[in-house]
C-alpha cells in the first residue's frame, strides 16, 4: 500500500491530471504515404509501406538505381522511413526530407501569424533540422511530425558484424535527440560514445551503432511513464526495426523507459538479438528475466546514484513496470557502473558502464566487470558468439 502510495503521488505531481500529449495527429508522414500510395513505377503498383522488410527489398532490388532514385526524390518521407529499402537510398531520402522539413521550420520561424512561443519553436526545429544535414550524417529515419522521431547509424550499417541499437527513454524527440549540453544523455551522443568505444576495445570487429529513438516516447514523467501504452507501440516499431536488419549479431541497449519497450519486444525478437542490456530502468513488464522468452542473455545496471531506484518497482492497475531488473531475484546479469553518476550518466566515456556496453555489443564478454553484488553475472551460460 506505501508503494502504491508513492506512485499516485508521483502521478499526481508529474502530469497526471495534465492534458495527455500524443503525435496521432495526421502530418507530413501521413500526407506522404497518401502519395505513395496513389503512385507507381513503370506501370507497376508501389509496396505496403508497411509491409515486410523481406518484400521490400525484393521490389528495390527489381528496380534501376534511376528508378530507386526517382522514388526517393519523389517520397522522401516514406522511402526513408522503409524497413528493407537499401541503406544509402534511406539516407538520401531522408537528406532530401530534413532539407524539406527545415525550410518548412525557416518560413514558419517569420510567420507572424504565429506566437512568439510558435516562431521560436520553429527556430530551434529549423536548427535541429540544419545538424542533422551536416556532412557524414547517416540517417536512417526521420519524421517531422509532432514532436518527431529519428535513428542515425554510426558507422557501416551495411558491413556491420555485430550492430548495436540504443533504446532512449522519456522525453526524447527531435529537439532532444541530440545536445550540446551534457550530449551522452542524448540519443545521439549514446551511441556516437558507444560506437568509438567499440572500435577502441575491438579495432578488428566490424560494428555499427544506431540511435534508435523512432518512436514516441513519453513527455515527462507524468501518467505515460508509469503505463506500458506507449511501451507497447515502441515495442512493434522496435521489432518491426530489428526484424530489417540484416546483420548476424544485434545487441540492444536499453535506456530508462526505453528497457520498458525493450522488455515488452523481446518474445518477439529474432535469435539474431544476441543480448539486450538495460540501465537505470524502473522495469521490463514482467517479474523475472526467465518471462521475457528471449534466448539473449539480459544484462542490467544502475549506479548508486540514479534516483531511479526510489521509484517503486512493481505494477498496479496498468501502472508500473514490474520487478526491478537490478535485484537478485529478477536473473538479469548485473554489471558494474563504475564511475557512472546519476540516471544519464552510464554512456559517459570513461565510465565502467560504457566499456561493460563495448564489451558485450563485441562479444568480448571476458572484458565485461561484473556488479560486485553479482561476480559471476558472467556465468558458463553466457551466450558467447
Amino acid at each position: 500500500m506505501l508503494a502504491l502510495a508513492v506512485v499516485l503521488v508521483l502521478l499526481a505531481t508529474t502530469g497526471w491530471t495534465a492534458a495527455r500529449e500524443h503525435d496521432a495527429a495526421p502530418g507530413p508522414y501521413a500526407a506522404g504515404v497518401q502519395a505513395w500510395k496513389k503512385d507507381s513505377v513503370a506501370g507497376r503498383q508501389l509496396p505496403d509501406p508497411d509491409g515486410k522488410p523481406g518484400t521490400v527489398a525484393r521490389f528495390f532490388r527489381s528496380l534501376s538505381d534511376g528508378q530507386q532514385r526517382r522514388l526517393a526524390d519523389r517520397h522522401p518521407l516514406v522511402v526513408g522511413n522503409m524497413g528493407g529499402a537499401p541503406t544509402g537510398l534511406r539516407y538520401r531520402a531522408n537528406h532530401k526530407a530534413l532539407t524539406e522539413a527545415r525550410d518548412v521550420e525557416r518560413g514558419r520561424s517569420h510567420d507572424q501569424r504565429l506566437t512568439d512561443e510558435g516562431r521560436q519553436m520553429a527556430n530551434r526545429r529549423m536548427h535541429r533540422f540544419e545538424s542533422m544535414l551536416e556532412p557524414g550524417r547517416q540517417i536512417l529515419a526521420f519524421d517531422p511530425t509532432g514532436r518527431g522521431r529519428a535513428a542515425e547509424v554510426y558507422g557501416d550499417l551495411d558491413r556491420a558484424q555485430r550492430v548495436s541499437v540504443i533504446v532512449p527513454g522519456v522525453d526524447t524527440n527531435l529537439l532532444t535527440f541530440e545536445k550540446s549540453d551534457r550530449p551522452y544523455s542524448a540519443p545521439a551522443g549514446m551511441a556516437r560514445a558507444l560506437q568509438e568505444r567499440q572500435r577502441t576495445a575491438a579495432p578488428g570487429t566490424s560494428t555499427a551503432t544506431i540511435a534508435w529513438a523512432d518512436y514516441t516516447a513519453p513527455k515527462g514523467l507524468g501518467v505515460d511513464a508509469a503505463s506500458g501504452s506507449l511501451a507497447a507501440d515502441g515495442a512493434r516499431r522496435l521489432g518491426e526495426f530489428v526484424q530489417g536488419l540484416h546483420n548476424p549479431h544485434i545487441a540492444l541497449f536499453c535506456h530508462s523507459y526505453g528497457s520498458v519497450v525493450c522488455g515488452d519486444a523481446a518474445d518477439d525478437l529474432p535469435d539474431r538479438v544476441t543480448d539486450i542490456a538495460v540501465s537505470g530502468s524502473p522495469g521490463m513488464r514482467v517479474d523475472h528475466a526467465d518471462d521475457l522468452n528471449t534466448g539473449a542473455n539480459i544484462w542490467a545496471v544502475r549506479d548508486k546514484d540514479d534516483w531511479i531506484a526510489d521509484v517503486p518497482h512493481m505494477e498496479v492497475g496498468g501502472l508500473g513496470h514490474g520487478a526491478d531488473p537490478v535485484s537478485p531475484g529478477f536473473g538479469a546479469r548485473r554489471l558494474s557502473a563504475g564511475g557512472a553518476v546519476g540516471h544519464t550518466g552510464y554512456y559517459v566515456p570513461g565510465t565502467g558502464s560504457l566499456d561493460n556496453f563495448a564489451g558485450i555489443a563485441t562479444g568480448s564478454y571476458a572484458t565485461v566487470n561484473c556488479a560486485s553484488s553479482d561476480p559471476g553475472c558472467l556465468g558458463d551460460s553466457a551466450r558467447t558468439v
